[in-house]
């Protein structure tokens, strides 16, 4: 057996979730390192880090993030904490300030602690980063040395968050379990270098199997900003094992097409986790999922408010040019739609895509095409 043959699982150091996590974060600085860079949203910086900081032992720098994970903004930050001697980097916001504060770290050896305020995405636990070009458009997929060495993740501070967000997190959940399946079916690898292992697969159906089972309540507990069950058990499945799953199971075409779908303008004002959620439901066509289980993830979709058709993701009265464009961004070499066990080429992927808006603009007549 070659080494890349071989079952790889990978995961952060430390994982811990509850009602006031953030209070410790002062206690984990101090025993990771002594000279902390924390890297803040602007939200983050006003309500969280004032108290925080007066609690923090030596010495600490704040660096409000600059909107896009971009080269530059890695750079720039990388920089400033080079120049102070820091040795923990605190990545305190969304999936775009987490992925900068990962990338950071990995550049200058620094342990990593990611304190996410929303559940929007499962960036938190993984050792990638996505990096975008200035205009918002996916570039590129930094692979870093090592998962996070801590994610502590406030179930308060989540809850008190739009759920406009939470509802993103969830349709980023939705591709693991698709993805995962897929990536076994065609026997590719996953995003830790090896292939997955039953465990990975495992927590990837438990991340489904939550969504169906708790979506719902969780997202009424979060308008009511209330702190539930279900929505600590769908902040765990947006978080921990959507992030375990994608990473040490593989990811597929949900991905793919939300990287071309970055290339359209109109969807640069939805978030990640409502891209993938439509390149689940392309993906469903794609890869000729059973039309029960096709009705099932659309129910579910429908249930929370995830998008079912291109104009719910700002690509309103598409040409022809722009799937086209967008199905030949998604099957670019290197792209994990490349992982599916049927035939890929841009052209299944722009009826799969059309197929997806149809269905989702006119739910109570199903086509059963063949792609």
């Amino acid at each position: 057996m070659k080494p890349d043959d071989l079952r790889t699982a990978i995961f952060p150091t430390r994982y811990i979730q509850g009602p006031g996590a953030i209070h410790t974060l002062p206690e984990w600085i101090l025993k990771l390192g002594s000279n902390a860079l924390i890297i803040s949203g602007r939200k983050s910086a006003d309500i969280f880090l004032p108290d925080l900081i007066q609690r923090i032992p030596g010495v600490v720098h704040v660096e409000r993030f600059r909107g896009e994970c971009t080269r530059k903004e890695i750079e720039r930050i990388r920089t400033l904490a080079g120049n102070a001697g820091c040795d923990v980097v605190v990545a305190l916001g969304g999936g775009k300030v987490i992925d900068t504060g990962k990338a950071v770290a990995m550049e200058l050896d620094a342990k990593i602690i990611i304190a996410p305020t929303i559940a929007s995405n499962d960036a938190p636990c993984s050792a990638i980063s996505i990096v975008y070009n200035d205009n918002g458009i996916f570039e590129s997929v930094i692979h870093l040395k090592r998962n996070p060495d801590l994610v502590l993740v406030d179930s308060e501070i989540i809850s008190h968050a739009p759920v406009r967000l939470l509802i993103a997190g969830m349709g980023d959940a939705l591709s693991t379990w698709f993805e995962a399946d897929s990536c076994f079916r065609s026997g590719s690898p996953n995003e830790a270098g090896g292939y997955s292992t039953r465990s990975a697969r495992t927590m990837a159906r438990l991340c489904y199997d939550s969504l169906l089972e708790f979506g719902v309540e969780a997202v009424n507990s979060c308008l009511e900003q209330r702190v539930s069950q279900a929505l600590e058990y769908i902040i765990e499945a947006n978080t921990l094992m959507s992030g375990l799953g994608f990473e040490s199971a593989g990811l597929g075409s949900a991905h793919a097409i939300h990287n071309g779908l970055t290339c359209h303008k109109g969807t640069h004002a939805y978030y990640h986790g409502e891209k993938v959620a439509f390149g689940v439901l392309a993906g469903l066509f794609l890869a000729e999922r059973p039309e029960p289980l096709i009705q099932e993830v659309y129910s579910f979709c429908r249930s929370v408010g995830l998008p079912v058709t291109l104009a719910m993701i700002g690509i309103n009265d598409p040409t022809e040019d722009d799937l086209k464009r967008i199905a030949e961004k998604a099957c670019l070499p290197g792209e994990s739609i490349w992982h599916e066990p049927v035939e890929i080429n841009a052209d299944r992927v722009m009826k799969a895509i059309k197929k997806a808006d149809q269905r989702g603009n006119n739910a109570h007549h199903p086509s059963t095409d063949k792609l």
